[in-house]
């Protein structure tokens, strides 16, 4: 599975993501660290890649969009520090890693995680 990590993605996380054998990409860097969210959208699609980001917007921008692709996982976290979220991670990839793969939004808050599968209606 291949991934595109938003800006407020911890490169720690991006290093042990590739330490598992993930193939990911941080927005930092391409030098990509100002593209607007629909753009990172776009770019994750034509990729093929989940976007990894903090940002809520993206899940308005996939329920706008109709779209079936990219998969986003979305962090709602109070402890955002890499100890704290790449645990969540990766347990999310155990998983729902199906889900990612065919469209899906997840949402990895402190105590659970949410699964909608996209397009969102």
């Amino acid at each position: 599975m291949k991934f595109l990590a938003d800006m407020g993605v911890s490169m720690t996380t991006i290093d042990l993501l590739r330490q598992a054998g993930e193939a990911v990409v941080h927005l930092r860097e391409e030098g990509l660290h100002r593209l607007p969210d629909g753009e990172i959208l776009g770019k994750a699609r034509r990729e093929q890649r989940v976007v990894l980001t903090f940002d809520l917007d993206f899940g308005d921008l996939l329920a706008a969009g109709g779209n079936a692709t990219p998969s986003v996982i979305l962090f709602r976290m109070r402890n955002q520090t890499p100890a704290a979220v790449t645990p969540k991670l990766f347990r999310v990839l155990d998983a729902c890693r199906a889900e990612l793969e065919r469209g899906a939004i997840i949402i990895v808050e402190d105590q659970r995680y949410r699964l909608r599968r996209l397009p969102i209606r």
